[in-house]
């Protein structure tokens, strides 16, 4: 039997090979190192769960998990909303050509790296040359608002520019899955005196819960994951405010070269990553379609 399929498993080696060498081994050797003392040489002595203790009793690891699930909670929301709103919007517009534009429009945050992305907010929200600041100015304010200096603001900039930048792609998602919706189910509720609105409501809506859950738990995978965002917005004034648990592992592990911490603190990302994607699962019944 193995010998009738022997061509499709060459043609998987290159694959498997793949994910041995930079995923699962790199993922099996650093929960090695995270019960060893990482000396770059030398002995690197095993001592038990000493680094997950010392990252537990570390006071700015739980500050920054607070910041985590507070950012991420917001993403969350937020952004599962937002996207579902746009999505029912744009499936409302009759001329086809101004659709596709607003669809390229929204979609083209997503495809730049927050790199490009973040520095652009930056400079948009400049209390000095920025163009929000300016149309604020416009509405009578008198004085500039420091966005990016804000303790009070900044995880609000973080959250919505966050939602806005994948927003475009969530919503295509949900378009593709509106498109294929039965028009008899349109016509039917039409015949029984349904309304536009009711027609969203008991027909568009429904039809979009499964994508909704793929949504939601794509979401949630990625909520103790946040990094790239935040160390290119982020600043001095409101770094204790915003930055999350990847962070402190690039600060222990980069920065300070504490690798065996970092990897510890890592895998207690991973660890809460999968506890919060089984209690999301359950809840949503993902498995019951």
């Amino acid at each position: 039997m193995i010998w009738k399929f022997k061509a499709l498993y060459v043609m998987m080696l290159p694959i498997m090979a793949y994910f041995l060498v930079f995923s699962y081994y790199p993922l099996v050797r650093g929960f090695i190192i995270s019960f060893q003392e990482f000396r770059l040489i030398g002995n690197r002595p095993f001592i038990g769960f000493d680094n997950y203790i010392t990252v537990l009793k570390d006071h700015a690891f739980w500050e920054m998990l607070q910041n985590t699930l507070l950012l991420g909670g917001g993403m969350l929301v937020i952004g599962f909303i937002m996207p579902i709103l746009l999505a029912l919007s744009l499936n409302e517009i009759l001329q086809a050509w101004f659709k596709k534009v607003v669809q390229m429009i929204v979609y083209i945050p997503h495809l730049f790296s927050w790199v490009v992305v973040g520095g652009m907010w930056i400079l948009m929200l400049s209390p000095d040359t920025g163009i929000v600041n300016g149309i604020i100015k416009l509405v009578g304010a008198e004085k500039p608002i420091a966005f990016m200096s804000s303790a009070d603001s900044a995880r609000w900039v973080m959250v919505l520019t966050s939602v806005w930048k994948e927003m475009g792609f969530i919503c295509i998602l949900y378009l593709a899955t509106i498109v294929a919706i039965n028009p008899a189910l349109y016509e039917a509720a039409r015949m029984d005196g349904a309304n536009r609105w009711q027609l969203v409501r008991y027909v568009t809506l429904p039809s979009l819960v499964s994508t909704m859950k793929v949504v939601i738990m794509l979401n949630v995978l990625s909520i103790l994951r946040i990094f790239d965002q935040i160390i290119v917005m982020r600043n001095g004034a409101i770094a204790k405010k915003v930055d999350v648990i990847m962070m402190y592992t690039y600060q222990k592990g980069i920065l300070e070269f504490k690798v065996g911490l970092a990897t510890s603190a890592g895998f207690l990302v991973i660890f809460a990553t999968l506890l919060i994607t089984l209690v999301t699962r359950a809840i949503i019944r993902y498995d019951e379609g």
